[in-house]
């Protein structure tokens, strides 16, 4: 990472591939066309995919807006609600405080600008932020890396199983491109930003204390590094980031008059709770021990496959491969995934922004033979995005 000097100068000594002061527009315009074509060239593939398996008398539209998207677009529509919600027999139910404010307040505020059907601006955001996804990830990646590892990580990320997410108004668009932009940030030393781009992530997914504690690592790392005036600006970065999550945690409580009512809302709603792993050892030991559908078997082995693969990016992190605030927050954030009870079927999609489960693959393609990672990227990248479009177009229950 580049330090600041003793006037809080930044090095700008240019990565492999990536963007300087002397780029050509020829060249930016190349730069920014391939991971948006890898982008797109998938959306195309997932929308095919998505028709191919559309169920008779189905709606294209109407499967991009099931599940948690419906309740964004609801949240955009009518608001919070300002106490908690019981069902006839007085069980507390469910509701749309259980979703931070973040996505479905652009919703609103996009859809009042363009005079545009809250869902259908639900839907053009996801696809407007999975673009932004490929070209942070691409200018990260680029920076931490190199050229061919970006776009092997672009690759993988747009095709990764649940990436269909990234085609419906779910929030993982958005806040991954929070995600990225705050590390990307972050890495050039523009910590007051990273902070900012923080916070946001914070208020968009209860993951962005993932990213507040990556940030806070960065923080260190940099303030111990570096001697220049302006170093102490890290750790103000990090504390604004910290911020995001915590807020509506709290205004939530004040909101409903019970300091732990977020929780108890994802809980009745949901059956989210905190168990520390629990319910996913028992999940795993019943899978393999006698689980009879696929489903179940891929979601168990999609599991332990993202552990071992986050094993080994921390071991890679001590070679000096990974750059650690990036391994710190996708340990964090598979760590909420993992250590939190809930719908097995739901921790694909809850896994997408984790990010650190394919740096190692990645990078394996990035250093094989061309021929070699496009079959390896094709050969994944079908199956990754049918496994999307069965889950959404077939599988009855909740992902």
């Amino acid at each position: 990472m580049g330090e600041d000097s003793e006037d809080g100068a930044h090095d700008v000594t240019p990565h492999d591939g990536a963007l300087t002061y002397e780029t050509s527009l020829f060249e930016r315009v190349a730069w920014i066309g391939a991971p948006l074509s890898i982008y797109l060239a998938t959306r195309i593939v997932q929308f095919w995919l998505l028709e191919w398996m559309l169920p008779p008398g189905s709606l294209m539209r109407d499967k991009l807006l099931a599940w948690d998207a419906s309740w964004f677009v609801r949240l955009a529509e009518g608001g919070y609600p300002k106490a908690y919600q019981y069902g006839p027999n007085g069980e507390l139910l469910g509701s749309t405080l259980a979703f931070f404010p973040g996505y479905p307040l652009l919703i609103k505020a996009v859809a009042a600008v363009t005079r545009t059907d809250h869902a259908n601006t639900a839907i053009a955001l996801a696809w407007i932020f999975g673009a932004a996804v490929a070209l942070l990830l691409c200018a990260l990646a680029t920076r931490l890396w190199n050229r061919r590892i970006a776009l092997a990580l672009v690759a993988l990320v747009c095709v990764q199983p649940m990436s269909v997410v990234f085609t419906m108004a779910y929030s993982e668009p958005m806040f991954l491109a929070l995600v990225l932009a705050s590390l990307l940030l972050a890495h050039q030393n523009r910590w007051l930003l990273a902070g900012l781009f923080g916070l946001l992530a914070g208020l968009t997914r209860p993951t962005g204390a993932a990213l507040a504690l990556a940030l806070l690592v960065a923080a260190v790392l940099h303030v111990r590094s570096t001697s220049g005036r302006r170093r102490f600006l890290a750790p103000v970065g990090a504390f604004i980031a910290c911020l995001g999550v915590p807020a509506y945690l709290i205004w939530v409580g004040h909101r409903v008059g019970d300091p732990a009512g977020w929780f108890k809302v994802q809980s009745a709603g949901w059956g989210t709770s905190t168990d520390y792993g629990v319910m996913v050892f028992r999940f795993l030991r019943d899978s393999f021990r006698a689980g009879d559908g696929w489903v179940q078997m891929s979601v168990a082995i999609l599991l332990v496959a993202a552990m071992g693969l986050v094993l080994l990016s921390i071991y890679m992190m001590f070679r000096g491969e990974i750059w650690p605030p990036l391994v710190v927050y996708g340990l964090v954030a598979l760590a909420l995934v993992v250590g939190q009870a809930g719908y097995y079927h739901s921790k694909p999609r809850l896994m997408v922004p984790v990010l650190l489960t394919l740096v190692p693959p990645a990078i394996a393609l990035g250093r094989a033979r061309p021929r070699t990672a496009i079959a390896w990227l094709v050969g994944f990248g079908l199956f990754g995005l049918w496994y999307g479009a069965h889950m959404i177009m077939v599988w009855r229950y909740a992902i």
